[in-house]
């Protein structure tokens, strides 16, 4: 079946359609969860709570781009929800950022790692780092629209960024020291 015809089924609430859009995207969405929760359960459970959010939205799709962007943005929308501003403040300001964490990682130094290895160090991060490293990085937005998203000044999110970078870059030298 075709996308729109699924969305079709799925608008006249087809079960066939939701279960068969549900098994097409789960395994990627539940990826795109995995980055922002803290564990397998939260991201498992935003997931479900962003497929009802899909099915109770889906007349709202209008074909301005793809099917699977759309419910990513329900995704990584439902996840901002979960882990708000508020439950992450704290983190905002519990590291400072110095000249000496500054050290320039060569390229060697984290080109050993696996993509499971870095989706780790990145689930090791603050939730409020972790938000914003991967809506920055991964999910391509800009500092003033996760401001917007988030509720925050873009100078935070820039910040953010920065404390997130050089926090992985903190654990990847410590990995180092103890492969050597």
């Amino acid at each position: 079946m075709t996308d729109e015809q699924l969305i079709s089924g799925c608008i006249r609430e087809d079960a066939f359609c939701q279960r068969e859009v549900f098994n097409r995207y789960a395994g990627r969405m539940l990826g795109v969860c995995q980055r922002y929760a803290r564990n397998s359960a939260d991201a498992e459970d935003i997931m479900q709570d962003a497929f009802i959010k899909v099915f109770d939205k889906i007349r709202q799709f209008r074909s301005q781009g793809s099917f699977e962007g759309w419910i990513r943005k329900i995704m990584v929308n439902t996840a901002l929800k979960k882990y708000t501003v508020s439950r992450y403040s704290k983190e905002l300001v519990g590291y400072e950022v110095k000249d000496r964490d500054e050290e320039a990682l060569e390229p060697a130094a984290y080109s050993h790692l696996t993509a499971r290895e870095l989706m780790q160090l990145i689930n090791n991060l603050p939730d409020g780092y972790r938000l914003i490293f991967n809506l920055y990085v991964i999910e391509g937005y800009q500092h003033e629209e996760i401001a917007e998203m988030l509720g925050i000044q873009p100078g935070t999110s820039r910040s953010q960024l920065v404390k997130a970078r050089t926090m992985l870059q903190k654990q990847i030298i410590q990995l180092q020291k103890v492969a050597v």
